[in-house]
């Protein structure tokens, strides 16, 4: 499962578990904590080619040395792309100098700590989803257009709060153990919130979020239910 996700991404199985070693170790398994970090693309090193493997087009254009603005500036801009490779594209333009258009959402990532661990929802632009629950399962939906709908709904939801917060500039925080936290990927840089869930749950901003983040949960939660009956069935499943 891991090994897949890893290729899809262009990345090692070797290479990306040793940099798994990191601070933030939120589950017990180090291969769920890879993802874990993987998905807040603060680390653009993680997302390397490893020595030997050929890269991917979109490895080409983020580590080229020296580095081309103009291929950059293309590659954050192409909506085929997934959300996390347009946000590390953004980030290295914005880290070369340049300007970038502000507001663009990219990925929303929500955090709740429960009794068990931390349940984390992640969706990104082109309507890609990964859950990890507290018991250090990881669900992914391969075919993005079943949850697409769900997913722009909660962009939809986040877009409407991104006029009222800035960019964190800050390292990321350690993983949230008391409170529920936001993590908004964004062209102009990671934006979050965090706060008691009682009291997100009534709030203007964060309430809409929370209610779409569980719309969202149940259905990626029935359809890896779905697939796990198909593959049990000798069918082909939909998710890992």
């Amino acid at each position: 499962m891991i090994k897949h996700l890893l290729d899809a991404l262009g990345l090692s199985p070797s290479v990306a578990i040793a940099a798994a070693r990191a601070p933030h170790a939120p589950y017990p398994t180090p291969s769920t904590n890879l993802v874990y970090n993987l998905l807040f693309c603060d680390e653009p090193a993680r997302f390397a080619v490893a020595p030997g493997n050929a890269p991917s087009p979109w490895q080409r254009t983020l580590f080229a040395e020296p580095a081309d603005p103009t291929a950059l500036r293309a590659l954050a801009v192409d909506s085929s792309q997934e959300g996390r490779v347009r946000y590390l594209a953004f980030s290295k333009l914005r880290q070369l100098g340049q300007q970038v258009p502000p507001k663009i959402l990219l990925g929303v990532i929500i955090e709740v700590p429960l009794e068990q661990g931390l349940d984390t929802l992640a969706a990104f632009s082109e309507g890609g989803v990964h859950y990890i629950n507290q018991a250090d399962k990881l669900l992914v939906v391969e075919d993005m257009n079943i949850v697409k709908p769900q997913v722009m709904k909660l962009f939809a939801s986040v877009e409407r709060s991104l006029d009222r917060i800035g960019p964190w500039t800050e390292q990321r925080l350690a993983p949230p153990k008391e409170v529920v936290r936001f993590t908004f990927l964004v062209s102009d840089g990671m934006y979050f919130g965090q706060g008691p869930m009682e009291v997100m749950q009534t709030e203007a901003i964060a309430g809409p979020i929370i209610h779409q983040g569980a719309v969202l949960l149940q259905a990626v939660t029935e359809i890896g239910l779905k697939a796990e009956k198909q593959a049990q069935a000798g069918g082909t499943a939909t998710l890992h």
